[in-house]
């Protein structure tokens, strides 16, 4: 993609100026690939934060079971103290004691009738604390299963989060060393970003009237079949997702984010898509995983494509175009499926149901 951008900007006379702009292809195309393992590094950072917040869920939901567990396990205990208690100070401490005492046969069959519920109340209590202590146990044993995991998560986040960091430090070198010639490619690319763009807002614009001046019959489900026995996705509920990520063009990259002060790709995507309702989470993995598989030929506006093994995701928008936040110093735009980079590593698309 920037090396056709290279190709395509004026040449110069200069010896030296040819020298400094090949030295700045060279340059680029290892940003460009250093981009594309920072995309990997931050999305494995997302997916840390994930099973985090996981993990967390986890340990608020025992807890809490661990609380009502020990409630249940005092109020069971003493119940038994209150039951030995009565044992011990009572006279009738056997059911023999209880027929010497009675003062009829019908006082004696009561007076059984009664000991046997006592007797029953007493062995249902003593299993209700066996059963409590044994769920005390196991929540405990469960919540330091899940800060064992919690503490392996935060160092393993914390070593994914210095190596982006890294490699956001060896970015910037490469880029101060040729700061003049990749200025000039930028440019050009952002007006041709810009220009794609227009054109791509224009086309949501024809695209609302018409949908407003005529409703589609769809098949409507999981799948739909074509008389040739071939199966595609069911057509997009959300179309109209594509407006709400229009607006936020020019956003910058944040890795990390997911709000309109900067996002990244799986970010933006999670935000856009719950501004209609859908939740996301954050991670190009797990939305790898949502909705149904939909073939290129098949792609609608709302799709979300692939690129890179999962390392980088963004939304189709129609005419062969998506819009994504690309990768550090870049902002959310539109870009071209057919672009040499995008095109080899595209992976696949998942339409949200």
């Amino acid at each position: 993609m920037l090396v056709a951008l290279i190709a395509a900007l004026p040449a110069f006379a200069d010896p030296s100026i040819s020298s400094k702009r090949a030295e700045a292809q060279r340059v680029l195309g290892e940003m460009n690939q250093l981009d594309s393992s920072l995309e990997r590094a931050v999305e494995q950072y997302n997916l840390a934060n994930v099973k985090l917040e996981g993990i967390r869920k986890e340990q608020r939901t025992n807890a809490f079971e661990l609380g009502v567990a020990q409630s249940n396990l005092k109020r069971s205990r003493r119940a038994i103290e209150r039951r030995l208690v009565s044992l011990y100070t009572s006279e009738q401490s056997s059911t023999l004691e209880v027929v010497l005492g009675a003062k009829s046969l019908d006082d004696i069959l009561n007076r059984i009738d009664n000991a046997d519920r006592v007797s029953t109340l007493d062995s249902q209590v003593l299993g209700q604390v066996k059963s409590f202590q044994a769920a005390v146990k196991l929540h405990k044993r469960r919540l330091a299963a899940a800060k064992a995991a919690q503490v392996r998560l935060v160092a393993e986040r914390a070593a994914q989060r210095r190596a982006v960091e890294g490699k956001l430090a060896e970015r910037r070198r490469m880029l101060s060393s040729i700061r003049g010639q990749i200025a000039q490619i930028l440019a050009a690319q952002r007006a041709r970003s810009l220009q794609m763009a227009r054109i791509a807002q224009a086309r949501l614009a024809t695209t609302q009237r018409e949908a407003q001046e005529h409703v589609d019959e769809t098949v409507v489900g999981a799948t739909a079949a074509t008389p040739e026995g071939v199966t595609v996705a069911p057509p997009s509920r959300y179309g109209g997702v594509v407006g709400v990520a229009m607006q936020y063009l020019g956003v910058p990259y944040r890795w990390g984010g997911a709000d309109p002060s900067g996002f990244d790709c799986s970010g933006f995507t999670m935000y856009v898509y719950a501004k209609m309702g859908v939740s996301l989470p954050h991670y190009t993995g797990s939305q790898w995983a949502m909705g149904v598989a939909v073939s290129k030929d098949q792609l609608q506006p709302g799709d979300l494509v692939f690129f890179d093994g999962l390392g980088h995701e963004g939304m189709y928008i129609g005419g062969g175009q998506f819009i994504h936040a690309p990768h550090t110093g870049d902002v959310v735009k539109v870009s071209s499926m057919s672009d040499s980079w995008y095109g080899s590593t595209y992976m696949g698309a998942r339409r949200i149901v």
